[in-house]
C-alpha cells in the first residue's frame, strides 16, 4: 500500500511540474500579444484619420482659441473706436515668440480675415496685406460698439488654420437676438437668395428680380461660405462642391449657426445671413 501511495505521489508531481512549465512557455507570448496591442490602440486617433482610407479628416470646429499647435495670434491693438476707419494689425507668431512670414495660398489667399461682433452681427471678411516685418494690416470700421471676435483664417505647411481673439469697440452694445431660421433672405445688394440642404450639403440659389442669377468665381469657387456657431462663435469648417454657390458643411453638435454667403455676380461681391438650427 505505501508503494503505491508513494508512486502516486510522484505522478502528481510530475504532472504538476509538467504544468508549470507550460505555463511559463506559454505567459511570455500572451503578454507579447497584449503589448503589441495595446501599443497598436495607443497610436490610433480616430478622431484624426478616415477610417476607410488612413486620410486625414479636417477638425470641423476652428476658431475657439488665441493659438493652435504652437502657433498664435496676436492682435497690435485689440480697442477700437466707434465708426472710426481705423487701421488693424495683428501677427501669427510660433511658439519662441518669433512672426510667421510663410503661408500657402488658399481660397486664392495667403490671409483671410474675419470680423463679426458676438451676436453674430457686423460680419465683414477682408484680405489683409502682409509688411516687411510680417505683420498683417488692413483698413477696419466697425460702426457698432461691443465685443466682436476676429478670425484669422489661413494654411501653412498644408494645414488649415483659425486662430481667434476678441476685439473690443467703444460705447454701450445693443445686443440683437439671432434671427430665426428663415429659407430666404436678401443680399446686401438686393439680391433674393434661397437657402436648401440635401444631407451635409447646403445648396444656395440666387435670383434677381425672379430671374436666376448664375454667380462668378469668387476666391476659386461659386462662392464662399462662412459658418458660425451661437454662443461660442465656434468656426466651422465649410469647403465649396461643384460651380455654383453650394457647400458641405459639419455642423458637429445640436444649436444654432449663423451663415455668411458671399457670391459675386457683375463684379460686385454679395453678402447675404442665414441662421440655422440643427437638432
Amino acid at each position: 500500500m505505501t508503494a503505491r501511495i508513494l508512486a502516486f505521489t510522484a505522478v502528481l508531481v510530475v504532472a504538476f511540474a509538467a504544468a508549470a512549465l507550460a505555463g511559463r512557455a506559454i505567459e511570455p507570448h500572451g503578454d507579447e500579444t497584449a503589448t503589441r496591442t495595446d501599443e497598436k490602440s495607443d497610436h490610433v486617433n480616430p478622431t484624426a484619420t478616415d477610417t476607410a482610407h488612413g486620410a486625414p479628416v479636417a477638425d470641423p470646429v476652428r476658431g475657439l482659441g488665441v493659438a493652435d499647435d504652437e502657433l498664435r495670434v496676436v492682435v497690435e491693438q485689440p480697442e477700437l473706436r466707434r465708426g472710426v476707419t481705423e487701421t488693424l494689425r495683428f501677427r501669427i507668431v510660433d511658439a519662441g515668440g518669433e512672426t510667421v512670414r510663410d503661408f500657402d495660398v488658399e481660397h486664392e489667399k495667403r490671409m483671410h480675415l474675419i470680423l463679426a461682433r458676438r451676436d453674430l452681427t457686423g460680419f465683414q471678411h477682408l484680405h489683409p496685406t502682409q509688411g516687411p516685418d510680417g505683420a498683417w494690416s488692413a483698413r477696419v470700421k466697425l460702426d457698432a460698439a461691443g465685443s466682436y471676435r476676429l478670425f484669422a483664417d489661413f494654411s501653412r505647411d498644408e494645414t488649415a488654420r483659425t486662430l481667434a481673439a476678441d476685439l473690443r469697440v467703444d460705447g454701450a452694445a445693443d445686443l440683437r437676438p439671432l434671427p430665426a431660421p428663415r429659407a430666404t433672405a436678401v443680399s446686401d445688394g438686393g439680391y433674393d437668395v434661397r437657402l436648401g440642404a440635401v444631407d451635409s450639403e447646403l445648396r444656395f440659389t440666387v435670383t434677381r428680380d425672379g430671374a436666376p442669377v448664375r454667380t462668378e468665381p469668387y476666391l476659386g469657387a461659386g462662392g464662399h461660405l462662412v459658418a458660425l456657431r451661437e454662443g461660442d462663435m465656434a468656426f466651422l469648417h465649410v469647403h465649396p462642391t461643384g460651380d455654383g454657390p453650394s457647400f458641405a458643411v459639419d455642423f458637429p453638435t445640436p444649436g444654432r449657426y449663423r451663415l455668411f454667403l458671399q457670391f459675386k455676380h457683375e463684379g460686385r461681391v454679395q453678402t447675404v445671413a442665414f441662421t440655422r438650427e440643427e437638432r
